[in-house]
């Protein structure tokens, strides 16, 4: 089957309309009018407007309050521009109906308070409180009423729901937060013990029910962040992430949305990313997005690539980078403008609306 008509079966497949999103149809490798732009991290703390709410609120209240994190969600969109609003949420949300307690320390980041090194650690999370993430959904149903209609260029802004992917909240769970090396996680990956794959086999349940509670609630695609994959040798991604990833990745296709799969520093992952089934593969800035493309193979969407430090280049700089990068993709069906990773904090906003700007306006030689 031609790519093409891959693509045209897999937009059957998921009951996409002619007139679905630029955004949703660029995921899905059809025609747009032009490449569709959106931001990792594009609510976050290099805008005034979300470091104004966070003086009155913590990270982990406004995700667990639908009014506030639809707030920033849109206010992000729409002063940016962009072609898709990423619900305001945080991969480790699911840790806690799961049982396991976090919190988020400043200037080190997220803290698991007693992380899972055992199989008696894994065999006490639990798996049937799922639903007691329903505030993102509500969250998503908020953004999805807001943006219901058209806009001034006719077409409708997409509505992007995510999740970690379970190799990476494994990580988090195992290593009690960030990590270099990953010691723990690989020691417990390797030990054979039946700890490793019923961690995953919870995670995975836990997860497939949280992205159907945020398809529910409107999103219209489903991003899965496997931040720290590239921490991974192909043999080992192959054998201790791919297979759960991949259930992942169908199960939630099964919604009926496109899936975006996205990670750090994998460029010798890439061919191996492809086949959890993503409709979508996100590329970092560390591979040439040709390259990066060739890798996953031209029947598969890319996302990416703009070094996120480049916002900080001057403005001539930043232009040639940002042709550079849709040069790169051609305008073959399929390429969702992006940074290789999220908008850093102290970001020049001007430079970010800028770069959509500049999207907007490309025109290919």
């Amino acid at each position: 089957m031609s790519d093409e008509a891959l693509a045209v079966a897999t937009e059957d497949t998921l009951g996409v309309e002619a007139g679905s999103s630029r955004f949703v149809r660029a995921c899905l490798r059809r025609p747009v009018d032009r490449t569709p732009v959106w931001f990792l991290r594009q609510a976050g703390r290099y805008m005034p407007e979300y470091m104004a709410v966070r003086k009155h609120h913590s990270l982990l209240d406004i995700c667990r309050t639908p009014e506030i994190a639809a707030e920033v969600t849109i206010t992000a969109a729409e002063r940016l521009g962009v072609d898709a609003a990423i619900i305001f949420a945080d991969l480790l949300l699911p840790f806690t109906p799961m049982g396991l307690d976090f919190e988020f320390v400043a200037g080190e980041g997220p803290q698991v308070h007693t992380p899972v090194r055992s199989l008696e650690h894994v065999q006490a999370l639990r798996t049937d409180r799922a639903d007691e993430l329903g505030y993102v959904a509500k969250s998503i149903e908020k953004v999805a009423k807001h943006f219901a209609g058209p806009r001034a260029d006719g077409d409708t802004l997409g509505i992007i729901g995510f999740c970690g992917a379970p190799f990476t909240l494994a990580s988090y769970m195992i290593e009690g937060g960030s990590s270099r090396n990953y010691v723990e996680t690989k020691k417990l990956m390797y030990s054979q013990s039946p700890a490793w794959p019923l961690l995953m086999e919870k995670l995975v349940t836990v997860l497939v029910a949280f992205a159907k509670q945020q398809v529910e609630g409107g999103a219209d695609v489903i991003q899965i962040f496997d931040s720290w994959a590239g921490a991974l040798s192909v043999t080992d991604f192959r054998e201790y992430c791919l297979p759960w990833t991949k259930e992942l990745v169908q199960r939630v296709k099964a919604f009926g949305v496109p899936v975006i799969y996205f990670g750090v520093d994998t460029a010798s992952l890439l061919s191996t990313m492809r086949e959890t089934g993503a409709d979508v593969i996100g590329l970092d800035w560390r591979v040439p997005l040709e390259v990066g493309w060739k890798s996953v193979g031209e029947g598969c969407g890319v996302q990416g690539n703009l070094d996120p430090i480049t916002l900080f280049a001057p403005q001539g700089v930043l232009e040639r980078r940002v042709r550079e990068v849709l040069d790169a993709a051609g305008g073959r069906p399929g390429h969702i403008f992006n940074l290789g990773h999220g908008i850093v904090p102290g970001t020049p906003v001007e430079n970010v609306i800028r770069v959509v700007e500049l999207v907007k306006e490309y025109k290919q030689r």
